[in-house]
């Protein structure tokens, strides 16, 4: 299957409007010391200086590979996105303008306009903090510009990942299918609170195979295949305990898993077209950065709903890497309204520190187990003991967390 790249036109609408939105001023503002120079390739992204002083600063982009480039700066996580230029052409030149703060950032460039990128190298600015300016409402939407290229960052690595994992399952290599189910899953995982805008596009790429059947539509997507993939022995119950796991199932046939695997992409393809089109931009202003910090919470709510009582993931026992996909994306959505929650004063700057130390108290457990990089311990590992814990940490960290919206409208 062909994975299409973004319309051109598209392109340049968002990246515009990304500039004139991430803390971007005019060319003429930069000093002769904040302006670099970036040269992208199919495999390197050099950037002339891995340092630079606090202020505004002019990353001048020129493509010199044969594909359709974009560079980022990112946040010192290496995923939030503090800056972008995106649509340019070969043997073209795009400037990306941005006020960076003190801080450690990576710069990235990505041709072809999917995957990871290359060239991902550390960048430190030093010096004293710069006031930003523009007033609360541009601050507000510069928060969510930095959600919107986040959501298109994870799919866009999601599409081409999701393709090989398809291979994989339609050829027959379980063992590899396998042992990229929760890595192509994590990416999906990480960006659930745009669900609500799917429509019927979520339930077939993340129903649960009793989901589907209460709801009387046909079974597609993660599940289905990851069904096919670790298949029920005889007498094995669904999540409900009570339903057989072979009612009205039988392992796919190799045309059925083509027709699964390639029903898969077509889905994500989809995913992709949306959240690179002016609607899904126009959707989440709509709701505003309320719509944000409701879906870092609504992330955890996911969690204590299925991830913690194993029904997700049932075949596979891969929870605690959504698990940990959804703590990623909820901690995501809230560093991107964080500001606005310290700038309500004392209390605004207490509820800010009770979230960061919930998520660190609950991240540092999910490391026992594991990680999404090298991977996690099978759920049926998990005692009793350690779910409560994780339980319990996942309550401390949502009370607090269930007060940022109304803290940051307040």
């Amino acid at each position: 299957m062909t994975i299409a790249r973004r319309p051109i036109a598209v392109l340049g609408a968002v990246a515009a409007l990304g500039l004139a939105l991430t803390g971007c001023v005019a060319k003429s503002d930069v000093a002769a010391s904040g302006r670099l120079t970036v040269a992208s390739t199919a495999d390197a992204c050099s950037v002339s200086a891995g340092t630079a002083t606090s202020g505004t600063l002019a990353f001048d982009v020129s493509n010199k590979g044969d594909e359709v480039t974009e560079f980022y700066l990112l946040a010192h996580d290496g995923v939030r996105i503090v800056g972008e230029v995106e649509n340019v052409a070969p043997g073209a030149s795009r400037t990306l303008t941005v006020v960076a703060q003190p801080g450690e950032y990576f710069t990235v460039c990505k041709p072809g306009m999917i995957g990871a990128g290359v060239g991902k190298t550390a960048f430190s600015v030093s010096g004293e903090k710069v006031a930003e300016t523009g007033g609360d409402a541009a601050q507000k939407q510069k928060a969510l510009t930095q959600y919107a290229s986040y959501v298109k960052d994870q799919v866009d690595q999601l599409l081409p990942a999701a393709k090989t994992f398809a291979d994989a399952y339609r050829g027959g290599d379980d063992a590899a299918a396998k042992a990229q189910f929760s890595t192509v899953r994590a990416y999906y995982e990480r960006i659930e609170p745009i669900a609500e805008q799917l429509g019927t596009l979520d339930p077939r790429l993340d129903f649960r195979e009793l989901d589907a059947k209460a709801e009387g539509i046909d079974w597609t997507g993660f599940h289905r295949i990851e069904k096919d993939l670790w298949a029920p022995a005889a007498g094995a119950m669904n999540s409900d305990g009570t339903t057989p796991a072979n009612l009205d199932w039988a392992p796919s046939t190799p045309a059925e898993r083509a027709t699964f695997a390639d029903k898969l992409l077509a889905d994500l393809q989809e995913l992709y077209d949306h959240v690179h089109s002016d609607a899904f931009v126009k959707d989440l202003e709509s709701k505003g950065i309320a719509g944000i910090s409701n879906g870092a919470i609504s992330l955890l709510d996911e969690v204590a709903n299925g991830k913690i009582t194993g029904e997700e993931d049932w075949w596979s026992g891969t929870d605690l890497s959504d698990f940990a996909a959804n703590v990623e994306g909820s901690k995501m959505a809230f560093s991107v309204v964080r500001e606005f929650a310290e700038s309500k004063g004392s209390e605004g700057k207490k509820l800010v520190e009770q979230i960061d130390r919930g998520f660190s108290a609950l991240e540092a457990e999910l490391a026992v187990h594991g990680s999404l990089k090298d991977g996690f311990a099978a759920y049926s590992t998990v005692t009793e003991t350690q779910k409560r814990d994780l339980t319990d940490l996942l309550n401390a960290l949502a009370e607090p967390l269930s007060k940022l919206t109304s803290t940051i409208l307040g």
